[in-house]
């Protein structure tokens, strides 16, 4: 289907957040006639006008699905938000409305060659790195999807020329039909969501559809420590790429020691030093690994893929690099908000450690994470909430190095002057942000501020 053909048709959007309002602004561009709807009565009708074009013509309705609606559309686009088996959504399937996701509206809208990216876990840290190789190597770039750009914005923009990185959620996914990227990825396989699919067997079914419609001239990069992704490679209709953090491929990317290997049928090239990379940790590297094989696989020169990997700091908050001081490097993991997510950031780190920890108290216990530290932890600075809660803990583990602080500005400064050339300080709080903060945006946006107060 070209741009032409939703001209004068009927068109229900169902769901009036982000996707939904990007949904009627690129229906309304091809000049489709649009309404607007929303089971929540409750929404303000003139709140919603505010993110609509200005001269928008969309009708809006709240509440209860109008009987008589079904028999008038032409088609049905979905926000991901919306589960599929809600009454209103069955009565529109069962009227023989075709039903399409916000994704392959954008899809069928959109030109170019699409990378498309899913997982449980990583996709957006590897939808960003790829996101910043393919600008690199492409003068028209759109990073859309789950990770906060609505693809539907961008479609009408885009060229033969462009490339499309996308991140995909499994809510996007139900509702894709024609969706065909060049280059795929399933980054992990993990419980999720099951709310919303209900069985693991479901889910798993969803997540592999990103390479229903590809074909042996497009690529599916896989992860090879993943044992349900090992059983599909073998009914992908794709060519597989493998990538590994614990094993060495025939062909395929790979972890050798400190190297990132990729191996061709034609010949072994190595990529990167684990050392040379901003991004820390096991995870991460397994998201550096599937960015390059998918951007490799999109036509990327190896020079141009290293180049971007090697300065690449992570997505904000995420075990993200902020400042070397004085030989001291500094890590915002503001995002690590409970024990089992600052476990992850204490594990990424690579040199002597000072952290920074505590914050709101959601009834956590905090043993766990402390004998996680594994001897890399010089010093545990404590704020917050939590302080006195998170030290009683340490020392009932045997660690006693713990130092309670003020307030975050306090922490930073006790950190810079402890700290040796070679060590790290990170924060990564196992604690919510609340109390002291709005968010944990907010208190990593002040770590930050804090860190690059001390070169003034």
């Amino acid at each position: 289907m070209d741009r032409t053909e939703l001209k004068g048709k009927r068109v229900l959007v169902f769901g009036s957040g982000i996707s939904g309002i990007g949904a009627v602004r690129l229906l309304e561009a091809v000049q489709a006639e649009v309404i607007l709807y929303d089971g929540n009565e409750k929404l303000d009708k003139e709140e919603i006008r505010t993110r609509l074009p200005e001269h928008s013509a969309c009708r809006i309705i709240l509440g209860e699905l109008p009987k008589e609606l079904p028999a008038s559309l032409d088609l049905v686009v979905m926000s991901p938000g919306v589960p599929l088996d809600i009454p209103p959504v069955e009565t529109l399937k069962n009227a023989g409305i075709p039903v399409w996701g916000e994704v392959e509206l954008a899809y069928r809208m959109g030109t170019g060659t699409v990378l498309a990216i899913t997982g449980t876990n990583g996709k957006t840290t590897t939808t960003a790195l790829l996101g910043e190789i393919m600008k690199a190597h492409a003068q028209s770039v759109f990073v859309v999807g789950n990770i906060g750009n609505a693809y539907t914005d961008a479609a009408l923009s885009m060229t033969e020329e462009s490339y499309t990185v996308a991140e995909i959620s499994s809510f996007q996914l139900e509702t894709t039909m024609e969706f065909r990227p060049k280059v795929s990825a399933v980054l992990n396989i993990t419980e999720d969501h099951l709310n919303r699919h209900h069985t693991m067997e479901e889910y798993i079914r969803v997540k592999e559809l990103i390479a229903r419609n590809q074909t042996k001239e497009d690529f599916c990069v896989l992860n090879y420590e993943d044992e349900e992704l090992r059983r599909f490679a073998s009914v992908c209709p794709a060519q597989v790429v493998f990538f590994s953090s614990l094993h060495k491929l025939e062909q395929g990317l790979f972890l050798d020691g400190g190297q990132i290997i990729m191996r061709t049928g034609a010949e072994e090239i190595s990529v990167a030093g684990t050392e040379e990379l901003k991004l820390l940790g096991r995870h991460n590297h397994e998201n550096v690994m599937a960015a390059v094989a998918m951007a490799y696989c999109g036509g990327v020169p190896m020079d141009t893929i290293r180049q971007v990997i090697k300065r690449f700091t992570a997505v904000p908050h995420r075990i993200e690099f902020v400042e070397e001081i004085d030989s001291v490097a500094y890590y915002n993991d503001s995002k690590g908000t409970n024990p089992d997510a600052a476990i992850k950031g204490i594990q990424a780190m690579n040199r002597p450690t000072l952290l920074i920890g505590g914050g709101y108290d959601k009834e956590s216990s905090y043993e766990e994470w402390i004998q996680a530290f594994n001897g890399k932890v010089r010093y545990l600075v404590l704020i917050g909430q939590t302080k006195e809660k998170i030290e009683k803990a340490a020392h009932g583990c045997g660690f006693m190095s713990t130092i309670l602080a003020e307030d975050l500005e306090e922490a930073v400064k006790i950190c810079a002057e402890k700290a040796n050339p070679g060590d790290a300080v990170l924060l990564s709080p196992a604690c919510a942000s609340w109390g002291q903060f709005d968010n944990y945006e907010q208190r990593g946006d002040k770590f930050k501020e804090y860190v690059r107060n001390l070169k003034a």
